[in-house]
């Protein structure tokens, strides 16, 4: 770890001292790294100054009759339930009575604390300079009081603010518009495939360059998340979402409307870059709204529109692109989305981060108080450009190259994507080439892929209760090694169904249906296997898992990027019989890691300077006391024999 890691870990334990506590008595992970950073930050020291007296009264003053009997005590200093804010210790003591409203406190403060910008350490002058003179001939003012007597909070744990608090109903019409985007942004990834042979034909060049313009769109998938991902932190949710959604309508536009090749391809790369927006936000929005026992499903079903979108385009963009409308429609259809997804978000998703919302009522208070100290904990972030780079480039990429965990993972999530994006052309190859079908009608065989993928979904609903009982024993920490029974069978799935896809498809001869079903085992398992292990990741990394995730993103994203632009040379090269043989050789081998994560995978985690792995050491700590109790036993034992 370095000093930035260290720092992350503090603020994580310093903002859920309880709930570390309870897993970790003795704090032996985070006084580990701590006492191995001996570096003291300089702080600025700032000369004393003298209260300074004034005879003038200050309390602003109301003239309107509307203002609220309340407001007008506050502003008298007559109202002590608004007036007289609690102490840190006395609101400490009043969320113990309910550890949701603890934990929800602490979360809020971990959030602030992890966020770019919530101490701007890179900005520490190491040459201290006098400070300016505060102006207008004025002194500086008295300190005041503790700042934390400021800081607005939520009013418990069930204040209807808070967006796991909002009612069921609402939290569901928030999901179906942010998934919405997703779908529309991964629909338009593979939309524009069908339309390559005519735009390769237009502009007189091959195939390959033609397929570019799925690549980049994909490779725009890499490099947003690094603007994204900050942006919702810093801002909240709705924001980036907003800009994304347009941002993407827009170059879709621009793409229908292009008069030359270098615009499509430009476009298309900025089309993609804007369209990640979801990919890095929509899971932090259902992380915001669901608690630990609904998240899992509701992160299951964004996943089902990140790859519906791509199976669910061909079929469209073949019957568009074969029609009067042309293939620019196929770009229409996609902006169309795209500002509906904006205009739905424009007037009905409100804010879902927790930090923000307390923005607001911070703001709202101090118009209404007038008493200008009063603020949120996110109001005290500035945006560090250094900080930035460290948390959304640095650390993610030492993550996934210097953590075995996350490394082979990612290697498989990136072979398991690329495949997605591969099938755009072996699916062309197969349906158009070897059966003869239209570009349309040999779209609609990725319906088989569609229900696999959704007979996975149903099969993480049904596990998902069971699931939820073994959290609720183990204390509420997840066993990552959990999650992989799933993630062995779905492997399994996914490499029967390349084998069968390319021995059942290669020469006409076997009916079409026979290849087509083959996409429920190979969807089932790209389904089972990528959500399963995202969530891997997740429990075992804990406060680096937004990092671990980020790394993961880029390394799959490049590869989504990458397979298209082989698979017409290789298919072709090879046959599809051997090139579909290759590719589900590869997957069989991938079926070691979820077997060696099942046996070794704790102690993997053991020995990874990054991932927390509390559940070993609740382990550990259960072992000491049933050791510690079986020596008593023993002793009282002899005494009686005695």
């Amino acid at each position: 770890m370095n000093e930035e890691d260290i720092r992350e870990v503090a603020a994580e334990r310093d903002a859920s001292p309880e709930r570390y506590r309870e897993f970790d008595a003795h704090d032996s992970f985070g006084q580990h790294y701590l006492q191995s950073s001996t570096k003291q930050e300089e702080q600025p020291q700032y000369q004393k100054q003298e209260p300074v007296e004034n005879s003038e009264d200050h309390r602003p003053s109301s003239d309107s009759e509307r203002e609220s009997v309340e407001v007008q005590e506050i502003n008298a200093g007559t109202s002590t339930p608004l007036s007289r804010y609690q102490t840190e210790t006395e609101r400490i003591n009043t969320l113990e009575r309910h550890p949701t409203a603890l934990d929800r406190i602490e979360t809020h403060r971990s959030q602030h604390l992890s966020t770019v910008g919530s101490a701007v350490r890179s900005r520490l002058s190491k040459k201290q300079t006098p400070l300016p003179d505060f102006g207008a001939g004025k002194s500086y003012p008295p300190h005041l009081p503790e700042r934390e007597e400021y800081v607005v909070e939520f009013n418990g744990f069930d204040d209807p603010l808070h967006a796991q608090n909002w009612p069921m109903n609402k939290k569901l019409y928030v999901g179906a518009i942010v998934a919405f985007f997703s779908l529309a942004a991964t629909f338009g990834s593979a939309v524009f495939s069908n339309a390559i042979p005519v735009i390769s034909q237009i502009y007189g060049v091959s195939q390959e360059v033609g397929i570019l313009a799925t690549s980049l769109y994909v490779l725009g998938y890499a490099f947003g998340p690094i603007i994204w991902a900050p942006i919702s932190e810093l801002y909240g949710r709705r924001i980036p979402i907003l800009i994304g959604s347009f941002g993407f309508g827009v170059f879709s536009i621009a793409v229908a409307v292009a008069k030359d090749l270098q615009t499509i391809m430009i476009c298309r790369f900025f089309g993609g870059l804007f369209g990640s927006c979801p990919l890095a936000v929509v899971a932090a929005i259902f992380t915001d709204m669901f608690s630990n026992k609904l998240r899992g499903l509701a992160i299951a079903v964004f996943s089902a529109t990140v790859f519906m979108g791509p199976l669910l385009a061909p079929f469209v963009g073949g019957f568009i692109t074969t029609s009067y409308l042309g293939w620019r429609w196929t770009e229409y259809i996609t902006a169309i989305m795209a500002f509906t997804s904006f205009t739905l978000s424009l007037f009905f998703q409100p804010e879902t981060y927790p930090p923000v919302i307390l923005v607001d009522k911070a703001r709202e208070l101090r118009r209404r108080t007038k008493n200008w100290g009063i603020h949120a904990k996110q109001e005290e972030i500035e945006v560090d450009l250094i900080e930035l780079l460290q948390k959304n480039v640095s650390r993610p990429l030492r993550i996934l190259f210097t953590e075995p965990i996350v490394l082979l993972i990612s290697i498989y999530m990136a072979f398991i994507y690329g495949i997605l994006y591969l099938f755009l052309t072996a699916y062309a190859l197969v349906f158009q080439g070897v059966y003869g079908m239209s570009p349309g009608v040999g779209g609609l065989p990725y319906f088989g892929m569609v229900i696999g993928e959704l007979i996975a979904f149903t099969a993480v609903v049904i596990m998902n209760p069971g699931y939820v009982k073994k959290l609720e024993a183990n204390s509420n920490v997840p066993v990552p090694e959990w999650r992989l029974p799933l993630v062995l069978v779905g492997s399994v799935s996914f490499a029967v169904g390349l084998f069968w896809f390319a021995w059942t498809g290669y020469n006409g001869s076997v009916h079409w249906i026979v290849p087509t079903v083959s996409g429920l085992a190979t969807g089932f398992g790209l389904f089972a296997v990528f959500l399963q292990l995202l969530n891997y990741i997740v429990d075992a990394y804990l406060m680096f898992a937004a990092s671990a995730i980020a790394g993961n993103t880029f390394l799959r994203s490049l590869t989504g990027a990458v397979f298209p632009l082989f698979a017409t040379y290789m298919f072709n090269g090879m046959g599809i019989e051997y090139a579909g043989t290759l590719l589900g050789a590869v997957a069989a081998v991938l079926i070691l890691l979820p077997v060696t994560f099942m046996t070794y995978g704790k102690k993997i985690r053991a020995k990874s300077k990054m991932a927390p792995a509390i559940d070993l050491k609740m382990d550990t700590k259960k072992k000491d006391v049933e050791s510690s109790g079986s020596d008593d036993d023993k002793a009282n034992n002899e005494k009686k024999s005695d």
